[in-house]
């Protein structure tokens, strides 16, 4: 009982504190580079099963040539979760740039997305193997999913505490609305790999349509006050 007692109080005690309880005593770059550094070593550890095969093919009688022609699949998911994991790392690095101090529900948050992205390999090495199916692509599309709400999380709880925002550089409203809104769309994409029969992953490429929304919905914004202004002259 005591160790489940610990365990929840690691995770949801955070939840239940205020977020007044604000860490200004340590540099959030701290919590940056580790942050990295866990990034690094999973999106490393995606080369290693094609770094595998090599040993194999030669010890089955393969040449060099059959190593790329006979593993289209192995190669096309490494490069898929390597730009996934890119993508949201760059996200997370935009996120901080506005950070100045952090809380501990907010070290937790950022545990739990660096979770869905050392998970990320075990899917990868799945789809790789195995072929696509309503399973598979969903267990891939859920561990996306699961990073995306997560960064979601960290962006909202940061959007509007002036304890941990820069003052002179806080988290946008259009950043916010960009993350929930990819959020959604990874969600729509989840539902339509592991429900829809032949779908796949090309239900990820929903997650293409997030900047197009956002880039549209920037440049309407940004013509509303102008055509104010110019009814007004």
């Amino acid at each position: 009982m005591g160790g489940w007692w610990e365990w929840d109080s690691f995770w949801l005690g955070p939840v239940t504190a205020t977020l007044s309880a604000v860490s200004t005593s340590r540099d959030p770059d701290r919590l940056v580079l580790f942050t990295d550094a866990v990034v690094a070593i999973a999106i490393t550890l995606l080369v290693l099963p094609l770094v595998d095969l090599v040993p194999e093919v030669k010890a089955e009688g393969g040449d060099a040539v059959s190593v790329i022609a006979d593993h289209r699949q192995e190669i096309f998911t490494f490069l898929l979760s390597f730009v996934v994991i890119a993508n949201f790392w760059l996200g997370h690095h935009r996120l901080f740039e506005h950070v100045r101090a952090y809380t501990s529900a907010m070290m937790r948050l950022n545990l739990l997305w660096l979770l869905t992205i050392v998970v990320l390999p075990f899917p990868t090495e799945i789809i790789g193997a195995f072929d696509t199916g309503r399973f598979t692509a969903g267990l891939y599309a859920g561990t996306i999913l699961a990073l995306s709400v997560c960064q979601s999380a960290i962006t909202w709880m940061i959007h509007g505490h002036k304890e941990l925002e820069k003052p002179d550089d806080p988290v946008s409203q259009r950043e916010l609305n960009g993350s929930l809104l990819l959020t959604g769309l990874t969600l729509v994409a989840f539902l339509l790999a592991a429900l829809v029969p032949g779908v796949g992953f090309y239900a990820l490429l929903l997650l293409l349509v997030s900047p197009v929304v956002m880039r549209l919905w920037g440049g309407r914004s940004t013509d509303q006050p102008r055509t104010h202004t110019d009814a007004q002259q």
